[in-house]
């Protein structure tokens, strides 16, 4: 396999795996070879073991970050600071991506931007959808709500107004109160949050209303 070849098989795909080009290969360690000289001549990027993208000035559309967050990890999804930076919730920029799922906490470091993943019980996994990112990608994101209670579950002390209020949350007009609640059922911390968030939520809307 040549690089246009690769170029070929790949279509303009932000991300690729070694499964692709394998496909009907006469040798497979030819392949593998290939890969590892191209990556160490900067022309491909190794995200993890079997998950590369093109390097600039060869990829047609720069990988979403949350894309890589999803496929490094499989099974986890895009939440916490990451996530409320995403719906708006969140005034300040956030270097690395953090997703959560039910595996091992990790962190990883690429040429595509640093990623941290931590863990949460299985029965937690939920309140996150598919999201349309542009350029044909899509991702695993949190809601605005399971994104808040994903902090307040991982935080020690998460519960309480002095870490809520260090949030800085804005535009608190994008939180369904309701489905809060509903996430945070049946589990003291989070219920105390919710309640704390929604008067959060209440005071930045009376303060809005006074302006």
């Amino acid at each position: 396999m040549n690089f246009t070849n690769l170029l070929n098989a790949i279509d303009g795909e932000p991300l690729f795996e070694t499964g692709l080009l394998l496909v009907g290969a006469v040798n497979p360690n030819d392949v593998r070879r290939q890969l590892s000289r191209w990556t160490a001549a900067g022309k491909v990027y190794q995200l993890r073991r079997g998950l590369y993208a093109l390097a600039p000035p060869y990829q047609k559309t720069r990988p979403h970050p949350f894309l890589v967050a999803n496929s490094l990890v499989a099974g986890s999804y895009v939440s916490c600071q990451s996530a409320l930076e995403y719906h708006h919730l969140a005034p300040e920029y956030v270097p690395v991506i953090t997703s959560v799922g039910a595996h091992r906490p990790s962190r990883w470091q690429t040429p595509l931007g640093h990623f941290s993943f931590r863990y949460i019980k299985p029965e937690l996994l939920k309140g996150y959808r598919l999201e349309e990112l542009g350029d044909n990608q899509r991702a695993f994101v949190a809601t605005p709500e399971k994104a808040l209670l994903d902090m307040v579950h991982l935080q020690a002390g998460g519960d309480g107004l002095p870490y809520l209020c260090g949030l800085r949350l804005q535009n608190t007009e994008v939180l369904s109160i309701d489905r809060l609640n509903e996430l945070a059922q049946g589990r003291p911390k989070l219920v105390r949050a919710a309640r704390h968030i929604a008067e959060l939520a209440k005071t930045e809307a009376e303060e809005y209303e006074a302006l």
